[in-house]
């Protein structure tokens, strides 16, 4: 193996210095394999010679006029820079490819050697468009210099035809004059594992949801068993049950908890709209498609779970969209031909009558029977209420953390208060009353029947008692009840919270910033229920 001498040369910054140095080496017979000349610093790389000769070569340099100092390096700077670029080009899980002006590569890194299962040794040389596709991004960016981000391409490699996302920017020289290009790419069930690495903390397993009730605890067993297979579930419950919270569990426990776990509100967006998000769409399928495409939630969660909420809101064109990718197991992007495989579980969840919806044609028939193969019913908070002491327990906790109060617990009267009322609004409702009492509770450390706001005067059995259309009340049970119309509760309710922030706050402005209300607001509704007396 050959040696290399590496030499470093400080001297003045003078016309002639570099050739005269090189006058010496030639007059030593050494074979210069590289050079660098920087101001006042050469560097040389030489065939190694003999300790003799390097101690009177040292002495012919330093009577070069001008010459400060003559000693070696381990690396030249243009070497130790390309170790380093080396380094990094290896180190990176993304693929980078380079080319030159002509389109051909120049370089390619492990990564994208492993990701295209192309060697190194057969893509060096060939045009870019062989090597990646015909359609390739660094072609454009070559004829135009404009450099491009996220773009998906499909490339046919020995395992099939994969898809890919990539960024890519032009090389120029000191003259603006484009000199190549360089891209990473990126197989996209990468893009998918970075995503839900990310996502990943706010997932919840079964042992985190508190269930002490027979009932619920009844419900997780189920579901840990159901978990492990890929059949789709149905997850019913009334709103505020916690129907999210447990596809995440779901999730969680199956083979499927290290790839992505993707969430969307069916009712939450537009049709046309929740269609992009589900299935993607392709370049100019409409106005204001994203250049390239884009991929829908069902591609992105490949070999994970999609979380369909409010699945009864879904229209009738996109429950046969659904229906189709539940059957064939592939997607067509709007405004695309090309179907792409997915495998991602599906699990969906309503709080709507779907049997109901059959009956009056709005809910197909057929994906009915495909989303409900497994249904999971959750019970309501009335149903459990042996789990509200630990509940509130576990609200406390939480809230302190986020709203910075030392709140330590809550009374047995105002347990006993929770435990009398019905709860329509579940757990969703029951965490909403415990933050809106830390507010209200000022500087104790118990919560007190005083600081619960729940409804309007006393707590009301459910369902609530209606009146009929001769104003006389109807109470469910059968027993007349205080009910009031809904906008009468509300004015109570509003009253009474507004009554006890200003006992506690004694001003307008800390009550208002309790209640997370404008100091305006809070004028205006004392002087509506006739507070003004209130306000020290």
């Amino acid at each position: 193996m050959t040696e290399y001498l590496r030499v470093v040369i400080e001297a003045e910054d003078r016309v002639g210095m570099t050739l005269d140095i090189l006058r010496v080496i030639y007059d030593f017979q050494l074979n210069i394999v590289s050079m660098e000349v920087h101001p006042q610093v050469v560097y040389v790389k030489l065939a190694c010679t003999s300790p003799n000769r390097w101690e009177q070569l040292v002495d012919a340099l330093t009577r070069v006029p001008g010459v400060d100092s003559v000693g070696q390096v381990e690396f030249l700077p243009s070497e130790r820079r390309e170790q380093q670029m080396k380094a990094v080009l290896n180190s990176v899980s993304e693929g980078i490819i380079a080319v030159d002006n002509k389109g051909e590569v120049t370089l390619i890194n492990p990564a994208a050697e492993r990701i295209l299962q192309c060697p190194e040794s057969k893509a060096l040389g060939r045009p870019v468009q062989e090597v990646l596709s015909p359609d390739v991004p660094m072609l454009k960016a070559l004829a135009d210099g404009k450099g491009y981000d996220h773009e998906e391409i499909l490339i046919n490699t020995p395992r099939g035809r994969s898809h890919y996302i990539t960024t890519g920017r032009s090389m120029q020289d000191e003259k603006g004059r484009i000199t190549g290009v360089v891209a990473a790419l990126k197989d996209m069930s990468q893009v998918r594992d970075l995503v839900y690495s990310i996502t990943r903390p706010s997932m919840i397993t079964f042992d985190a949801i508190i269930a002490r009730s027979q009932v619920m605890k009844n419900m997780i067993n189920l579901a840990r068993t159901v978990a492990k297979s890929d059949s789709t579930v149905l997850i019913r419950g009334e709103s505020g049950t916690g129907k999210e919270l447990f596809a995440r569990a779901l999730h969680m426990a199956s083979p499927r908890k290290h790839k992505p776990f993707v969430p969307i509100n069916c009712a939450a967006l537009p049709d046309s709209l929740l269609e992009s998000e589900l299935f993607g769409y392709e370049e100019g399928a409409f106005t204001g498609a994203r250049k390239g495409g884009k991929q829908g939630l069902f591609e992105f969660a490949h070999q994970g779970t999609v979380f369909l909420d409010e699945i009864g809101e879904l229209s009738p064109h996109l429950q046969v969209k659904l229906l189709r990718v539940l059957q064939d197991g592939k997607v067509r992007r709007i405004g695309g031909k090309e179907e792409f495989p997915v495998n991602a579980r599906v699990v969906t969840a309503t709080n709507r009558n779907l049997e109901e919806m059959l009956r009056q044609g709005t809910f197909r028939e057929d994906l009915y029977y495909r989303l409900n193969v497994i249904p999971l019913f959750l019970p309501p908070l009335r149903e459990r209420k042996e789990d509200i002491p630990f509940l509130v327990e576990s609200f406390i906790s939480k809230l302190n953390a986020r709203l910075g109060t030392s709140v330590k617990g809550i009374s047995p009267e105002a347990t006993g208060k929770l435990m009398g009322y019905a709860w329509p609004g579940n757990v969703r409702e029951l965490a909403n009353a415990i933050e809106r009492a830390i507010n209200l509770a000022g500087n104790s450390e118990v919560l007190e029947p005083s600081h619960l706001i729940i409804t309007s005067g006393e707590m009301y059995p459910y369902p609530l008692a209606a009146k009929d259309a001769r104003g006389k009340e109807n109470s469910p049970a059968g027993n007349p009840s205080q009910v009031l119309f809904l906008a009468e509760q509300v004015a109570e309710t509003e009253a009474q919270a507004l009554k006890q922030a200003l006992a506690i706050y004694k001003s307008s402005r800390l009550a208002g910033k309790a209640l997370g209300v404008s100091h305006t607001t809070v004028l205006k509704k004392m002087k509506r229920y006739r507070l003004n007396d209130l306000e020290a």
